[in-house]
């Protein structure tokens, strides 16, 4: 697996770089085909922040961790991506044995501000992303990997580009367009 290693507000030391590598690499005996993970190491203040984003035939594992030491966070953000995986390799095997994992999708709306003056809101990101084909079961699975809210995808059951989102009682929802 090819690990990239970025550093912000930090030195990237060889032995920082070197633990991040071993913590990692000791995913790929619980999925075979990691090919790559970006890894993003930041410190803000007191507190040392990891991101890791890991592509995985379209599935995205995403795990994030804060701690006042860099190596803390480093081995919470690694026990995160295990338990995501071991949550869901199950259900994804499972399902997809026979065709391996479909691809997914990752979509967020852009974030919208409205400022404190009472101005009206305005659009201040745009984030792009290709839709791939799924059903609502692997947008569930997908969006709860990502820990978003709600998850934009083209569902193939119904050939049309749809949102799901979680409710506040657990549950999901799913909205789904209709033209007049």
């Amino acid at each position: 697996m090819r690990i990239e290693v970025r550093g912000k507000n930090i030195e990237l030391t060889d032995a920082l770089r070197e633990y991040v590598e071993k913590r990692l690499s000791k995913l790929e005996r619980f999925i075979d085909d990691l090919k790559e993970a970006q890894v993003t190491l930041s410190v803000e203040g007191d507190t040392h922040r990891v991101e890791v984003t890991i592509p995985l035939n379209g599935v995205i594992l995403r795990g994030e961790e804060k701690t006042d030491d860099m190596y803390s966070s480093v081995d919470l953000v690694v026990d995160k991506l295990e338990k995501q995986i071991d949550k869901y390799k199950t259900r994804i095997y499972r399902r997809y044995r026979e065709v391996g994992l479909k691809k997914g999708v990752t979509g967020e709306a852009p974030p919208v501000k409205e400022e404190e003056k009472g101005e009206a809101a305005k659009v201040v990101r745009t984030k792009r992303f290709a839709l791939k084909p799924m059903d609502v079961e692997e947008a569930i699975m997908q969006m709860n990997l990502l820990g978003h809210s709600f998850f934009v995808f083209f569902n193939v059951e119904s050939a049309e580009v749809n949102v799901l989102y979680r409710r506040r009682d657990g549950n999901y929802g799913l909205i789904e367009p209709e033209f007049e």
